[in-house]
Order: C-alpha cells, then sequence, then structure tokens
C-alpha cells in the first residue's frame, strides 16, 4: 500500500470485534447472575468449568441436550423484541434432559447474527440468563458470531448446549410403564417453540393477522403471543422424583402430544388421551379455525395446552397432583397407559 491508502479491514468485511467486545461487557452481570457454586469462574477463557461435586452422587450419569428456537425467531425480529426468546432456548434443552430425571447444571448458547448490535445481543442473553435462573442451571460460555452475507443484517439464529447429571439408578426411561398407569399433564404457557412455521403461515399470512393486531380473544396482540416464553419445568418437576416412582415422562414438542408421549412407553403399551380434560389456551382454537387446519394435525403439531407429561403409577396420581398443586403448579390428568403397540388414541370431545 501507498500513500494514504488504507487496507480492508474485518470491520470493512462487516466484522466489528469492538462491538463484540460491547457485547461481553453489556451481558456479563446477567450471566454471572445464573452462576451456581460449582462454577470455576475465576480460570479458563476459551472454556466454562464446572466442578461435579461427585461425593453427592454414587453413579452420577450426565445427560446433554442440544436445541434452537425454531422460526419463533421470525417472530422477534417482526417485533423487534428480543429479551425473552432465550428463555425458548433454554427451554427447549432443559425440558428435553429433565424428562430423563436429571438435574440441569449448566448451559450454552450459540448465537450467530447478520449485524453484531451490542444492545441487541445482550438482550438475547438477558433472556438466556433468565432462562438459566428459571431452571436452576449456570450459563457458564457461550458463542456470538458475526456472519455478514450468511444472514441478514437484522436476522440471527439461537441454539443451545444444555448439560444435567442423574444416578445411574434413578435415569426415568420409560421401561416400567405398565398398563392402567396414569398421565398427569401440565399446562403450557401456549404455542411455546413449536409448530411456528405452521402457526406464522396461519395466523400472519392466511388470517392477515400484523404482529402488533389485537385479539379480545388472546387479550394482548398477536405477535405478544406468538412471542409467550416455553415453560420451563424444572422446579416443578424435580421435586417429584425424591417423593414418587416417576415411570416416564414426556416433554411435548413438535409433533405435540401424538408422537411425544409414544416415545417413551415401552413395548406392549399404549395410550388413551382423554380430550376434555384440560382447558386449551385460544390461540390454537384461532389457528385452528383460521387454518381450516383438522384436528388430528393439530394433535401432531402443537401441544394443544400441554406441555409436559408425567407418567406415574394410577395409585400415585392424585398424590402427586396434590403435590404439584401445593406448589403452586396446576396438573391435569388427561389419560392413562393401556395395553398396545406404542400407539395413541383420543377419546372425548375438546
Amino acid at each position: 500500500m501507498t500513500g494514504n491508502k488504507k487496507g480492508m479491514t474485518y470491520a470493512d468485511a462487516g466484522v466489528d470485534i469492538d462491538a463484540g467486545n460491547k457485547a461481553v461487557h453489556l451481558m456479563s452481570d446477567a450471566v454471572r447472575s445464573t452462576f451456581r457454586p460449582e462454577v470455576l469462574a475465576e480460570i479458563g477463557s476459551f472454556g466454562g468449568f464446572f466442578a461435579l461435586n461427585a461425593g453427592k452422587y454414587q453413579e452420577p450419569v450426565l445427560v446433554a441436550g442440544t436445541d434452537g428456537v425454531g422460526t419463533k425467531l421470525r417472530v422477534a425480529m417482526m417485533m423487534d423484541r428480543h429479551d425473552t426468546i432465550g428463555i425458548d432456548a433454554v427451554a427447549m434443552c432443559v425440558n428435553d434432559i429433565l424428562v430423563q430425571g436429571a438435574e440441569p447444571l449448566f448451559f450454552l448458547d450459540y448465537l450467530a447474527v447478520g449485524r453484531l448490535v451490542p444492545e441487541k445481543v445482550a438482550a438475547v442473553v438477558s433472556g438466556v440468563a433468565e432462562g438459566c435462573r428459571q431452571a436452576g442451571c449456570a450459563l457458564i460460555g457461550g458463542e456470538t458470531a458475526e456472519m455478514p452475507g450468511f444472514y441478514g443484517p437484522e436476522e440471527y439464529d439461537l441454539a443451545g448446549f444444555a448439560v444435567g447429571v442423574v444416578e445411574r439408578g434413578r435415569i426415568v426411561d420409560g421401561r416400567k410403564i405398565t398398563a392402567g398407569d396414569a398421565l398427569i399433564g401440565l399446562p403450557s404457557s401456549g404455542l411455546h417453540s413449536n409448530g411456528y412455521s405452521l402457526a406464522r403461515k396461519v395466523l400472519l399470512e392466511a388470517a392477515g393477522f400484523k404482529a402488533d393486531t389485537y385479539l379480545d380473544l388472546l387479550g394482548r396482540t398477536v405477535g405478544e403471543e406468538m412471542l409467550e416464553p416455553t415453560r420451563i419445568y424444572v422446579k416443578a418437576v424435580l421435586p417429584l422424583l425424591d417423593k414418587f416412582d416417576i415411570k416416564g415422562m414426556a416433554h411435548i414438542t413438535g409433533g405435540g402430544l401424538t408422537e411425544n408421549i409414544v416415545r417413551v412407553l415401552p413395548q406392549g403399551a399404549g395410550i388413551v388421551i382423554k380430550l376434555g380434560t384440560w382447558d386449551i389456551p385460544p390461540v390454537f382454537d384461532l389457528i385452528r379455525e383460521k387454518g381450516e387446519v383438522e384436528e388430528q394435525e393439530m394433535l401432531r403439531t402443537f401441544n394443544m395446552g400441554i406441555g409436559l407429561v408425567v407418567v406415574a403409577a394410577a395409585g400415585q396420581a392424585e398424590a402427586v397432583m396434590a403435590d404439584l398443586s401445593a406448589r403452586g403448579e396446576a396438573s391435569r390428568l388427561i389419560g392413562e397407559v393401556t395395553e398396545g403397540n406404542k400407539e395413541i388414541s383420543y377419546m372425548g370431545r375438546r
């Protein structure tokens, strides 16, 4: 190079290192608010350190899960609201390891952006931290990648990775499920993070609603309803594992009730779900009506108001539900295990 002409920089290519450093500074308090005593925060810069309390367990088994938020992110971008979507990233991971009987220990996030705006990144990570606080796990690391030319300037993607621990002898895997066991449903907060490709197509295209369209049926705008965070069930469910013989659990995600509960069944077992035993949030009726979506498609796409299912012996069902109620958690007896070949059937009307 000669004269006053300067060479190209990373910033010229669309990657701003200074903005990344600012984002780290803005998110640091939120991250530290999630730390558990096992986090070794004073060491390491390229990895997070977590000292497993081995003396607490006889045969500790680590359980890991990873997931993303999916096209719900489009709604966050549409509304330019980014402080809750991180809760969804945590929920999708920790609920999955919870149903194996595991206590979530720590979480890492991956955030890829088209253009790194420190305040926006800090808002996303504040939601991740809130999800970790709800789950009782530590946010010990993550990655923020600025990827101009791959994502649009306002676009981003978010995924996460959770690790938990369970005693080998207390793994919940469904093997002990038998005919007559009870299915106890814990309510969802709405759509959670699944079926958004269909939900957006129906509500924001076919029905012609905008994100800021207020609907009396919902009691808020369409966008606010669609951004309602996924519920995290860790603090509701972990105490049950110390008191009752919980035989199986299912996190109701993509595939709905139809696809998820049968995943925990052993050979020789089926299930019957009794429709009408729980309240279905109005957003699902809105999608069904505006999209003319058939009932079976609704049941195999959305959670329909049940975010997590616990399988317990019939004789313990009432006590399990009473324990949940005493801790402020609603639950419903939604069906039972039958003899069968891992199939599901529905009875009654909504």
